[in-house]
């Protein structure tokens, strides 16, 4: 890898470390606080919540006609997204463990505690049930894909690619036929290591 890409990487890694520092200054400043797997807001606060949620039937009546016809087509995705789920977790329970890559865990993409906020009704409840599940589902496999990319095939297109995932940037370069098993067997090798995250090699 040539030495100029080496440090931009390093320098984006730095900057998404102090950026999640930054937002968790912000977080601490917040009206509610992390017990486990709890979030207390102060009891003036849910109230003032609940007098914010806008009554279901009115809600309804004031959404976008186009909003209720897509509906069906979105919740209807449900099913191959279950399936994708536990096709992932199969996978990664089988393939990750015969290639000692240590495995996701899913609750650290999976996130699901909107539905708690007081000031939504029902029906936005369920949806920010239904977003949380489906884009952290993506988002699990995404690395589980990335992770899977840098065993197997860790070669850069000759095409740009639009919205790479971390890992790309460290693969071997399109058409660099010098030492490839030798790299990938560092990639592979970088895979391995826990604290590896979602980028091989930091």
């Amino acid at each position: 890898m040539h030495e100029d890409i080496r440090r931009i990487l390093a320098q984006i890694t730095a900057l998404e470390a102090e950026l999640k520092e930054r937002v968790h200054e912000h977080e601490a400043d917040l009206p509610y606080r992390i017990e486990g797997r709890r979030i207390e807001f102060a009891g003036d606060v849910r109230a003032a919540h609940r007098r914010l949620r806008t009554n279901l039937l009115r809600w309804l009546a004031q959404s976008d006609w186009r909003n209720a016809i897509s509906a069906p087509f979105v919740y209807a995705l449900i099913v191959p997204f279950g399936l994708l789920d536990l096709s992932l977790t199969l996978y990664q329970a089988v393939c990750f463990r015969l290639y000692r890559v240590p495995r996701l865990a899913r609750a650290d993409y999976i996130v699901i505690d909107r539905h708690r906020l007081d000031y939504l009704n029902a029906v936005q409840k369920l949806n920010c049930v239904y977003c949380g599940y489906v884009n952290g589902l993506i988002a699990y496999a995404r690395e589980i894909g990335s992770r899977t990319e840098q065993y197997w095939c860790p070669i850069k297109h000759a095409r740009r690619v639009l919205d790479t995932h971390p890992r790309y940037a460290r693969f071997v370069d399109y058409g660099d036929t010098e030492g490839l098993p030798l790299k990938v067997r560092d990639l592979r090798e970088q895979l391995r290591d826990p604290a590896d995250g979602s980028r091989a090699g930091n």
